[in-house]
């Protein structure tokens, strides 16, 4: 399979989003699971696919590269759109 677009050499693993993402959730999301609004792919944050190189962060569905979470930071505003996310579920460690 071919790569005309070098997408394959831009992308990251959503691992990379954890700093960017901590300026607005006090919780470490790349062990958050995500269902895709798309297909009902339910997967952690941290086994999607990340496009940094935008003028936000895209995060894509695993399953069927759906857009599932697009966040940007200019310094004075924080975007987030999970539209493409039906269920965002976060485990929180409480003793």
């Amino acid at each position: 399979m071919t790569d005309p677009d070098g997408v394959a050499d831009r992308r990251l693993d959503a691992n990379a989003a954890a700093g960017p993402l901590a300026e607005l959730f006090t919780v470490d999301l790349t062990a958050a699971v995500t269902t895709c609004a798309g297909c009902g792919n339910r997967a952690p944050l941290a086994a999607h696919p990340l496009y940094a190189d935008a003028p936000a962060l895209v995060v894509r569905c695993p399953n069927c590269a759906g857009v599932v979470l697009r966040y940007a930071s200019n310094g004075s505003r924080l975007r987030l759109d999970l539209t493409g996310a039906r269920l965002l579920t976060v485990t929180l460690g409480l003793d």
